[in-house]
């Protein structure tokens, strides 16, 4: 499937995914004829299972982190002429029968980030996220509004739909979990049209590891912070002056 102006590639990002990967691929191929996985170092059954479906493969030795998996399919996507290419995770927490909506908000042709929210609407007991990280990103989010000018209500979900030629335009670094913050503030640093769609709210794994320290909600929050911070001061002569009012001046590294 594609939209009326160009080529569609669905990017998902995995790493250790063997549960739920037969389900979630087939389901996804119904709707989209250009896949791409990610396979993100894992020592599971992944590697094996990624060969029965019609799907393209990039496989990391090791685990490079969830941003470097997102930056190799935008440089997969723009290397192979793709118009749109949308991101999604594989643990079921995003529905494969939400592609077409992000489809067809790409053939409007008004926007070059077509961002998923799971909080449009209310929840109920069924689907409350876990405490820390529903807070965290509140907290977040609230903060890029106020700095960016944004309107989002959900700056974290992954469920996405990018302009590839949009994408040429930022320099993205990061390769974990924090690669969000880096990628709002230069989607705004460079103007790019940005909207939410809904998607429906979906916790499966409420054990799922962060990595090592990152576990801990306080120090998880503090690293976001700090990640987004450094990028607003990186952008600053291209971002509105309330970007970076109050920010610190220390330094930053080159790769965070």
């Amino acid at each position: 499937m594609s939209v009326p102006h160009g080529k569609t590639l669905i990017a998902i990002p995995v790493y250790n995914e063997e549960r739920y990967i037969p389900r979630v691929i087939a389901h996804v191929l119904e709707y989209a004829d250009n896949v791409l996985v990610v396979d993100d170092g894992s020592t599971d059954r992944t590697p094996t299972l990624l060969p029965k479906f019609r799907v393209e493969v990039i496989r990391h030795a090791e685990n490079r982190g969830y941003g470097r998996s997102l930056r190799d399919a935008f440089a997969y996507a723009a290397c192979h002429g793709y118009d749109w290419v949308v991101t999604m995770d594989c643990d079921e927490q995003h529905e494969p029968a939400s592609i077409p909506a992000f489809l067809a908000a790409a053939a409007e042709n008004r926007w070059d980030v077509i961002s998923g929210t799971r909080y449009a609407s209310a929840t109920d007991e069924a689907t409350t996220p876990p405490a820390d990280r529903r807070a965290i990103n509140e907290a977040i989010t609230e903060e890029l509004n106020e700095r960016l000018g944004l309107s989002l209500t959900d700056s974290f979900c992954g469920f996405k739909a990018h302009r590839v030629a949009a994408l040429r335009r930022l320099n993205l670094t990061e390769t974990g979990y924090a690669f969000p913050m880096q990628f709002w503030v230069q989607a705004v640093a460079q103007g790019l049209r940005i909207c939410e769609i809904p998607v429906r709210l979906i916790y499966k794994d409420l054990l799922r590891s962060f990595g090592a320290h990152l576990d801990d909600p306080r120090t998880r929050l503090a690293h976001y912070h700090s990640v987004l911070h450094c990028e607003l001061k990186r952008q600053a002569t291209l971002l509105p002056p309330q970007a970076v009012e109050g920010l610190t001046p220390s330094p930053c590294r080159d790769e965070v």
